[in-house]
């Protein structure tokens, strides 16, 4: 046969080999690459119709990534960097998103400015916003501003006052209503947004159109018993700081709790995690980073219901001394992980592409975390800058001093910090939305030129030897890619 099997390749030397070091042996197709089904788990208990899960970083993940993840069938994991009460809170908005209504929509005064309506254009991508009394929700309406209203106006610091569609012109949806009621209020008047307001005409929540296309568009969304979007939110490992934390996640619906660690196999994580499953027995608890078998078992035994697997390979990660090449630890870890304990595993790092993430899913990754992939959307939290006439957007490893200083708890850490990872800038690559089904489609084909149908037998070939890998020579992975060319623009062929 062509090629070796996985347990011949990873186990034949002390080498460790990243995604591009191997390569796998094509298949036989007898099916179309559509035909390919991703559907894999997350963790023990939450399955996910596409095999993509969003990084808890500070710049990749909070309710909008989230909810976009699940959306394409995916999970994202909203970050921790942020006080327990407004991660309950991001946590809720994708619990929410499923009920159609808007509970915390954007609200202006009339005496704020066209130019204000700019910056939320671009800080947020709308610009229809209510007009209440003070700016705020709960008070009362007293009109709505779109880009209709203020299209051809120069002077952008003409006040809404003069511009707004007044309240007397304007539909409402009156409390109590029901979704489907305010679905059909919505579809009856043609209009792009439709307000809740109570009975004093103050302003409890919106429904806009656009959602309504969304829930028809998105027929692969990932939701739990309930019918809503699925959500993971990230914890460090100090059980005595992030109790609170914890209740509150709890309480506001998450569906999966994911320790952040950049190495799992400690007293502290093993403690943490047994507390949390004796308080709540429920949740699937996502524990790591670990990348060998050593680290693995100390976690599983103690009722680790998944594992991230990776350290040293984050595109935003510091050099370390200390790790393990990628493909090497999911192989091994995932191996023994699945064979021993029927617990899935998370690559976490080292993905640029789609063949990477193909890679992963072979070597027995059940699903892929990629940060620096979705860093840089639409969805993904700070506000975008232009620098040399290209539109970016911050990103920043969880390790680097700029997100550490920004931590609630950043003033109870005295003494000297060294910086475990980096900052820097992304360009702006549209909506995640966008960009995630050109990740599924190559991922389809891989499997598709694999000869496998779906994930689940991917992983069976991969143990029973059937699947067969071979290494690539340096010539071999420079081939491999864009040669002898001249850029001419972004002739980049995925996102990166």
């Amino acid at each position: 046969m062509d090629g070796v099997d996985a347990e011949t390749l990873f186990n034949a030397s002390t080498t460790g080999y990243c995604y591009d070091d191997i390569v796998a042996i094509p298949g036989h197709i007898d099916f179309a690459a559509g035909e390919v089904d991703l559907t894999t788990f997350f963790s023990k208990n939450l399955e996910l119709r596409s095999p993509l899960v969003s990084s808890p970083m500070d710049t990749v993940t909070e309710s909008k990534m989230a909810i976009s993840m699940a959306l394409m069938g995916g999970i994202g994991v909203i970050h921790n960097n942020m006080t327990p009460e407004k991660q309950a809170q991001e946590v809720m908005k994708v619990k929410r998103y499923e009920n159609g209504f808007i509970m915390d929509p954007v609200c202006l005064s009339e005496h704020s400015t066209i130019a204000d309506i700019d910056r939320i254009k671009a800080q947020h991508g709308f610009s229809t916003v209510p007009i209440t009394d003070n700016g705020r929700m709960g008070t009362k309406i007293l009109g709505m501003v779109s880009s209709r209203d203020i299209a051809f106006i120069e002077n952008r610091d003409t006040r809404l006052s003069e511009v707004m569609t007044r309240e007397k012109d304007m539909v409402f949806g009156y409390e109590p209503i029901t979704l489907a009621e305010a679905n059909e209020k919505l579809r009856a008047s043609k209009k792009g947004k439709l307000p809740i307001v109570n009975q004093d005409k103050e302003l409890v929540a919106m429904i806009c159109r656009k959602d309504l296309v969304k829930n028809s568009k998105f027929t692969m969304a990932s939701k739990d018993a309930n019918k809503q979007l699925l959500v993971a939110a990230a914890t460090s490992d100090k059980w005595v700081q992030e109790e609170v934390r914890v209740r509150l996640l709890m309480e506001a619906g998450i569906d999966a709790l994911v320790i952040n660690a950049t190495q799992g196999d400690t007293t502290a994580q093993v403690d943490f995690l047994k507390r949390v499953k004796t308080v709540h027995p429920n949740i699937d608890v996502v524990c790591g980073n670990v990348v060998t078998t050593r680290q693995a078992k100390s976690l599983l035994d103690a009722g680790a219901d998944a594992l991230r697997v990776g350290m040293g390979v984050a595109s935003m990660s510091a050099e370390s001394a200390v790790g393990r090449p990628q493909a090497s630890a999911v192989y091994h870890v995932a191996k023994y992980a699945r064979l021993n304990y029927g617990v899935p595993v998370i690559a976490d790092g080292g993905i640029t592409n789609p063949g990477h993430i193909t890679k992963a899913l072979t070597l027995g990754a059940s699903s892929v975390m990629c940060g620096s992939m979705f860093a840089g959307t639409e969805e993904s939290p700070g506000e975008c800058f232009f620098h040399d006439g290209v539109r970016m957007k911050t990103f920043r490893g969880m390790g680097s001093l700029e997100a550490r200083s920004t931590s609630p708890k950043a003033a109870d850490r005295p003494g000297v910090k060294v910086a475990q990872g980096i900052s820097t800038a992304v360009v702006d690559k549209g909506s995640v939305t966008s960009l995630m089904p050109y990740l599924l489609n190559g991922v389809r084909q891989g499997l598709q030129k694999a000869g496998t149908r779906d994930i689940t037998n991917l992983h069976s070939c991969l143990h029973s030897g059937e699947t067969r890998l071979t290494l690539r020579t340096a010539m071999a992975i420079k081939e491999c890619g864009p040669y002898h060319m001249v850029n001419v623009g972004n002739s980049t062929p995925y996102p990166i």
